[in-house]
C-alpha cells in the first residue's frame, strides 16, 4: 500500500504509538508540531555552523572545525531520530514492502548524510588526503537536519486537512437537538434524544428542530429544509407529511410519529456519507512520489555499482574509497531541494490566494484543482443570491384605484404596500422579501390588525379596514394573471394578493442569479471546464437558470446522497471533479469530490468539508482559484526539475566518474555549492508566485 493510502489501523507488525493521534494512518498535525519546532530550533544553528564560513568567513574561521563538527552532531541527532522517527518508520515499511516513495528517498539520503558524517567525525584522520578539505573531511549534518524539518512542515500541511474533515463531521452531529418532547398518555415529557424509539409521539414547537425522521399526525407548520435541499423557502407540512430530523420548524406546532431514529435518520446518513467520502478519497499522489518510485532504485543501483567498481578497480585503501564514494552517491542524491519543491510553492500559493479572497484549507486541493475537468455546482447561494426577491408585480385587470368597492389598487406600488403591511408580522422568507421590497421603494406601510398566519396557505390581516390575504391561491385566476410574469421570469414563485375577497394581483418572487455568475461561467468554459448544475430545486426553475447561464447540464430535485452519487459517477467516468456549494446538503458532495469549494457566505459545515473557500461567495473567486492552482502546479513541476537536475549532475561526480580523467573525487565545496544552488533556485522560483496576476 502506498504511504499516502488511507487507513486507520497501524501497519501489520507495528505497535501504534498511543501518544500519536492517527488520521488515515498518518500522525496528526498535533503530534507533528512539537517535532517540527524542535527540528527548526536545532537545525538553524547546524545550518549556520555548516555554511557559516561560506557566508561570513571572518567570523566562522575562528571556530575549531572539530568542535563545530561535534556541535552539529549533538544538534542533529535528536532531529534525525526524534523529530524524524515517523519518517524512519515509513522508510522501513517501504523497504520491507518494496514500495519506494518520497520517504524512501528522503530517509535514505538523510540517513546516509547523518551516518557518513558521524563516521567521518570519528575516523576522519584515517581518510585519504583526496577526501579531506582545508577543514578536514566534509560533514553533511545540515542536510540531514534541514531536510527532516522541511518534510515535517509538508506533512503538517497535509494532516491539517484531515483534522478539518473531522470538524465537519462534529459540526453535522451538533445539528441534532439534544432533547425531544415525548407525548404519552396526554402528558409531555422531555427525554434525551438517545431514548427516543420508533413509534414515539413527539411534539415539535415553533423555532425548534425536528428531533428524528417521522411523519406529522397532528397540526400544520412550515419547515425550513434548506439543510436538505438548499432552498430557502420553508415547506408546508400537515398531517401525513414526512419530516426529517434536524430541519427547523419555523411556524406552528405539530405532533409527529418517530419512524427512523439514531443511526437510521437522514442526518446520520449524511454524516456517514461524509465519513465514507473521506475514507474513499483517492490518496494525494504527489509528483515527487512518482519520480521517487524510479529515482530510488536508480540511485541505489548506482551506489551499489560505485561500491563494486571501486572495490575491484580502485587504488588503496580500496575498501574505504569504495565505501566513501558509495555513500557520497547517496548524499549527493539527498533531496534537499526536492523537499522544498512542493511545500514552498504551496505555502507561497496559499498566501497569494488569501490576498485574492481564496482561502486554501487543504494544500492538496490546490494541486488537484489544476487537473479538474468538470465543475458540479449548487444553485442556491452559489449561482444565485440565495434569498428570494420581488422581481415583478402584476395588478389584476380592471384596476379602478383603491377605495370602497374596488378590489384592485391602481398601481403596483399600492398593491405591494398593502401586501407588505399584511406580511409585516410574518417570519416567512417570502414575507420578508415582500416587506424588504416595499421598504426599498420607500413605501409607507399602514398598520395591520387581526393578523393570522396559516401554514401552507399564507396570511390574512385587516389593513385600513379592508381584509387582505396574501399567499392564498385562486388557481385559475392566478394562472391567467401570472402567465405574463412567468414568461418574463420563468424561475419565479407567484404569490396571490386578495382584497375584499377578490384577486387584486400577484407578486412574483425569485432567487436572482448573481450579477457576477454569467461572466464567471463564461471564463470557466474558456478555461476548459464543463459546468453542470446540481440542485434540490424543482426542474422548471433549474432548467431556466441553466439556460440563462449556458450551463453544460442540469440535475434538479436531488438529495444530498444523490449529489454525492453524481460526484462519484462523474469520477468513475474518468473526470476530475470539483464541486462548489454553500449548504449543509452539499457537505457529502464537497467531501467526495476531487476538490470541494465552499462559498464564504455559506454554512460552517460546508466550509469544513471543502478544501477551498471563496471568501466573498463570488464565482469570480473560483476563476482566480483555478488560475492560481494551475500556476502553482506549473511552479511545482519547475521546482522538481530544478531539484533533480542538480542531483542528476552531481551523482556521476560523487561516483568518481571524473577520477580517471582528473583524479577528482567528491569535492566537498562542489557538493555544498550544488545543494545550496538547487535550494536557492527552488525557493526563488516559488517566490515568483507572490506576484502572480489573478
Amino acid at each position: 500500500m502506498n504511504e499516502h493510502s488511507h487507513q486507520h489501523a497501524a501497519p501489520a507488525g507495528e505497535t501504534p504509538d498511543p501518544s500519536a493521534p492517527v488520521y488515515m494512518g498518518l500522525p496528526s498535525a498535533r503530534f507533528l508540531w512539537p517535532r517540527f519546532w524542535v527540528a527548526l530550533v536545532l537545525s538553524l544553528p547546524v545550518l549556520g555552523l555548516a555554511m557559516g564560513e561560506m557566508i561570513a568567513p571572518t567570523l566562522f574561521h575562528r571556530i575549531d572545525p572539530r568542535l563545530s563538527g561535534w556541535l552539529q552532531f549533538a544538534l542533529t541527532t535528536p532531529v534525525f531520530f526524534w523529530s524524524g522517527w515517523v519518517f524512519i518508520r515509513r522508510w522501513w515499511k517501504s523497504i520491507r514492502e518494496l514500495d519506494s516513495n518520497m520517504f524512501t528517498l528522503t530517509v535514505t539520503g538523510t540517513g546516509a548524510a547523518y551516518f557518513y558524517s558521524a563516521f567521518a567525525l570519528l575516523f576522519g584522520d584515517g581518510f585519504p588526503a583526496t577526501l579531506r578539505g582545508a577543514h578536514g573531511v566534509p560533514l553533511y549534518f545540515e542536510a540531514a537536519a534541514v531536510i527532516t524539518t522541511i518534510v515535517l512542515i509538508g506533512q503538517i500541511l497535509e494532516q491539517r486537512a484531515h483534522a478539518r474533515t473531522d470538524a465537519a463531521i462534529r459540526a453535522l452531529m451538533d445539528l441534532a437537538p439534544k432533547i425531544a418532547h415525548r407525548v404519552h398518555a396526554g402528558r409531555e415529557e422531555d427525554v434525551p434524544l438517545t431514548e427516543v424509539v420508533r413509534g414515539d409521539r413527539l411534539r415539535v414547537r415553533p423555532g425548534e428542530k425536528v428531533p428524528v425522521d417521522g411523519r406529522v399526525i397532528e397540526g400544520t407548520s412550515n419547515l425550513d429544509e434548506s439543510m436538505l435541499t438548499g432552498e430557502p423557502v420553508p415547506v408546508a407540512k400537515s398531517a401525513g407529511d414526512a419530516v426529517s430530523g434536524s430541519t427547523l420548524n419555523t411556524t406552528g406546532s405539530f405532533v409527529m410519529r418517530a419512524e427512523r431514529v439514531g443511526h437510521d435518520t437522514l442526518l446520520a446518513q449524511i454524516i456517514r456519507l461524509v465519513e465514507e467520502a473521506r475514507e474513499s478519497e483517492a490518496p494525494i499522489q504527489r509528483l515527487a512520489d512518482t519520480v521517487a518510485a524510479w529515482f530510488v532504485p536508480v540511485v541505489a543501483g548506482i551506489a551499489a555499482l560505485t561500491f563494486g567498481l571501486w572495490l575491484w578497480l580502485g587504488p588503496e585503501p580500496r575498501l574505504i574509497l569504495a565505501l566513501v564514494n558509495a555513500v557520497a552517491v547517496l548524499i549527493i542524491a539527498c533531496p534537499c531541494a526536492l523537499g522544498l519543491a512542493t511545500p514552498v510553492s504551496l505555502v507561497t500559493g496559499i498566501g497569494r490566494g488569501a490576498q485574492a479572497g481564496v482561502l486554501v484549507k487543504n494544500a492538496g486541493a490546490l494541486e488537484r484543482l489544476a487537473q479538474a475537468t468538470t465543475l458540479l455546482i449548487d444553485k442556491t447561494g452559489t449561482l444565485t443570491e440565495g434569498r428570494p426577491r420581488v422581481v415583478a408585480i402584476e395588478n389584476a385587470a380592471g384596476a379602478a384605484g383603491p377605495g370602497p368597492g374596488s378590489a384592485t389598487p391602481a398601481t403596483p406600488d399600492e398593491l405591494l404596500a398593502l401586501a407588505a403591511a399584511a406580511e409585516s408580522a410574518s417570519e416567512h422568507p417570502l414575507a420578508r422579501a415582500i416587506v424588504e421590497a416595499a421598504r426599498a421603494r420607500g413605501l409607507n406601510l399602514p398598520a395591520a390588525e387581526n393578523f393570522l398566519a396559516e401554514p401552507g396557505l399564507g396570511v390574512s390581516a385587516q389593513v385600513k379596514g379592508r381584509p387582505i390575504q396574501v399567499g392564498r391561491v385562486i388557481p385559475n385566476a392566478l394562472e391567467r394573471l401570472g402567465d405574463k410574469v412567468l414568461r418574463q421570469h420563468p424561475t419565479a414563485t407567484l404569490v396571490g394578493v386578495t382584497i375584499d375577497g377578490r384577486l387584486a394581483g400577484t407578486i412574483a418572487l425569485a432567487d436572482p442569479v448573481k450579477a457576477t455568475s454569467p461572466a464567471a461561467i463564461a471564463e470557466l468554459h474558456r478555461l476548459g471546464l464543463r459546468v453542470v448544475m446540481v440542485t434540490g430545486d424543482r426542474e422548471t426553475t433549474a432548467r431556466a437558470v441553466g439556460r440563462e447561464l449556458g450551463l453544460d447540464g442540469v440535475h434538479a430535485g436531488v438529495t444530498p446522497a444523490r449529489k454525492q452519487e453524481l460526484v462519484r459517477e462523474h469520477r468513475a467516468a474518468g473526470e476530475r471533479v470539483a464541486f462548489a456549494g454553500d449548504g449543509i446538503n452539499d457537505a457529502p458532495a464537497l467531501a467526495a469530490a476531487d476538490v470541494g469549494i465552499a462559498m464564504g457566505t455559506g454554512t460552517d459545515i460546508a466550509m469544513h468539508s471543502a478544501g477551498l473557500v471563496l471568501v466573498k461567495g463570488d464565482l469570480r473567486g473560483l476563476v482566480k482559484a483555478l488560475h492560481l492552482s494551475r500556476a502553482v502546479r506549473r511552479n511545482i513541476r519547475q521546482n522538481l526539475f530544478l531539484a533533480f537536475i542538480y542531483n542528476g549532475l552531481g551523482i556521476p561526480v560523487a561516483a568518481g566518474a571524473l577520477y580517471p580523467l582528473f583524479g577528482w573525487l567528491l569535492n566537498p565545496m562542489l557538493a555544498g555549492v550544488a545543494m545550496s544552488l538547487s535550494s536557492i533556485c527552488v525557493v526563488t522560483n516559488a517566490l515568483r508566485l507572490k506576484n502572480l496576476r489573478l
